[in-house]
């Protein structure tokens, strides 16, 4: 049985954004209460115990941060505070909205051993960015879903788009 929280998302807030420095972060602190702290997307946020509350953390403002569900799965369960921070400085994004976008570059990089602006840079002269939507376009449906109870596309399935897009370009323009 999980214990209620007490500790406030508003509470948490106050207290950081007293203390820390918000350019450090994916979020403005004008925006804490309705943004993810690490990837400043615009979600249903939780509390997430800084040191968990198997390892002794506290229900206090000081021992919360405040992450969308995404990212609160993702983040450092361990007894040292300082490891948090250090993830979170680590994701932080200048631009609002970008946060899984980079991942999903991230990703095709990795799977793809070269960079999507790589690859697509070939077809600048031939298409202009709302051609290139428009090939994929409304019918995204179609090419991609996300996984059963998750209501966004994780980054291996955004670094899959981003290939059938080549792939459809390299056909389309009968280029390698």
């Amino acid at each position: 049985m999980t214990k209620e929280i007490k500790t406030t998302k508003e509470e948490i807030c106050d207290y950081w954004f007293s203390r820390i420095d918000e350019s450090n972060l994916s979020v403005d602190a004008s925006e804490a209460l309705e943004r993810c702290w690490r990837c400043g997307s615009k979600r249903r946020l939780e509390r997430c115990h800084i040191i968990p509350r198997s390892l002794g953390g506290e229900d206090i403002p000081s021992n919360y941060v405040l992450l969308c569900k995404r990212c609160h799965l993702e983040n450092p369960n361990v007894n040292d505070p300082e490891i948090m921070w250090d993830w979170l400085k680590a994701y932080k994004e200048p631009y609002y909205d970008t946060f899984w976008i980079n991942r999903g570059l991230e990703e095709y990089e990795r799977i793809y051993k070269s960079k999507f602006k790589d690859d697509i840079a070939i077809f600048n002269e031939f298409i202009t960015e709302k051609e290139a939507k428009e090939i994929l376009g409304e019918d995204i449906g179609s090419y991609a879903t996300h996984h059963f109870g998750q209501a966004y596309l994780n980054s291996s399935t955004i670094a899959g788009l981003m290939r059938i897009l080549i792939k459809k370009l390299r056909t389309k323009y009968e280029t390698d």
